[in-house]
């Protein structure tokens, strides 16, 4: 009988989703959710969704997201686990390129992240919205592949 190999841990899952985005590897790392995982952006501004419900939602807010956002980097990466095993907060910067202007891209984002057998199941996401109003960085989904607020 062939040994199996145990999901990865919340910390080791959030290190390799970040290693995907890197790649540009948007599939995989949509792979890296439960079917009925959630998204959640407190502060997302009008027009932008609050919340991604299923795999599939996330999956279309994410589909162009290389076509927008150039990743290089995700410095300053912290991940503290919690009381709970399974949920981990994560401080990070994420740099690149806007891909439309060719300026700098620099996001600093706390997330709360809690993953169940190997998948993101919640993922609440605090990023800065004014970011959001640098040229070239609309990359919201068409309306009728996600939910919104």
């Amino acid at each position: 009988m062939p040994a199996t190999t145990p999901p990865l841990s919340p910390p080791d899952l959030y290190r390799h989703s970040l290693r995907l985005l890197l790649d540009k590897d948007i599939a995989s790392w949509v792979g890296l959710w439960s079917e009925h995982g959630t998204m959640e952006f407190p502060f997302a501004p009008p027009g932008w969704p609050g919340r991604l419900e299923g795999r599939e939602a996330v999956a279309g807010y994410m589909r162009n997201y290389p076509d927008h956002i150039d990743l290089h980097d995700f410095p300053d990466l912290r991940i503290h686990e919690t009381t709970d095993p399974r949920t981990v907060v994560v401080e990070m910067r994420a740099v690149g390129r806007v891909v439309a202007t060719g300026g700098p891209f620099d996001m600093t984002y706390i997330a709360v992240v809690t993953v169940e057998d190997g998948r993101f199941t919640s993922y609440r996401d605090y990023w800065n919205p004014l970011a959001v109003q640098e040229p070239g960085t609309d990359f919201t989904p068409d309306p009728a592949r996600s939910s919104t607020r």
